[in-house]
């Protein structure tokens, strides 16, 4: 499954939609302005939330936390002691752990979980200028989780000024 991301800067109060392969729109990631924190709502084509994406408030390292219904899904931050410098940490709520590894701004980049790839998020494919894939390799990977993952790496290292 692939995903298309209009690559913008992720500011709060922005909106955009990402696409299947066929040009559908399948989600709307719906920056939300005046908050305290940065947020984000991960929404179906129906307007369904999916996905709630905020920042922790009063964390020592910047950190994103991704819910569903209200629930704890995800929390991701920079890994320590990485010799990667963009090298991601996303703690899953049943204690499993996905690596983000890769050119985070160059939007070339992949998850794993055990060193098994989930997804792929990459602008080679693509020649549409300003978009990137987020490619969902495995069947049963949840796909709003992991363009969440996406999302919220690329707000936490746009944030961090990180270079390649």
């Amino acid at each position: 499954m692939r995903f298309l991301v209009r690559d913008r800067i992720l500011g709060i109060g922005d909106d955009w939609w990402i696409e299947d392969e066929q040009g559908r729109q399948v989600y709307l990631v719906d920056g939300k302005a005046m908050r305290l924190r940065d947020t984000f709502e991960l929404k179906d084509a129906q307007g369904r939330v999916l996905i709630d994406i905020h920042q922790k408030m009063f964390a020592l390292r910047d950190t994103m936390v991704i819910e569903r219904d209200g629930e704890p899904l995800a929390r991701i931050r920079r890994k320590r002691l990485s010799l990667l410098r963009n090298h991601y940490r996303v703690s899953l709520a049943d204690g499993t752990e996905l690596d983000v590894s890769g050119k985070i701004l160059d939007r070339e980049f992949a998850v794993e979980y055990e060193g098994e790839l989930l997804a792929v998020i990459s602008r080679r494919w693509l020649s549409v200028r300003d978009t990137y894939g987020v490619d969902v390799v495995r069947e049963d990977a949840d796909p709003a989780l992991l363009i969440a993952v996406a999302v919220c790496v690329i707000h936490l290292a746009e944030k961090e000024g990180e270079g390649d």
